[in-house]
């Protein structure tokens, strides 16, 4: 099962059950996130955060850890998973 997708030049998306989104990282350069290469049980630090400070005001706050294939959501999470661990899903 692949939970992330390569989408080259060092960036990896996934299908964010909480925003019910695609979420893309970036994993090269200097501000990359850390990537542990796995696309059926992907590690990625630091936190991600999507949608800071509400810049989309049509689009969920979403910030998380992504640690062995599960997507730990944090409180200032602004949709229904917030505090919430669960399974990464599939993406194709």
């Amino acid at each position: 099962m692949r939970r992330v997708r390569h989408e080259g030049k060092g960036r990896y998306s996934f299908l964010c059950p909480g925003c019910s989104m695609i979420h893309t990282v970036p994993t090269a350069g200097p501000d990359g996130w850390q990537f542990n290469g796995s696309t059926g049980v992907p590690t990625f630090s630091p936190s991600i955060l999507f949608n800071r400070g509400r810049a989309n005001p049509m689009v969920p706050v979403c910030h998380s850890f992504i640690t062995d294939g599960k997507i730990r959501f944090l409180p200032d999470c602004s949709h229904a998973l917030k505090g919430q661990t669960v399974d990464l899903g599939e993406i194709t």
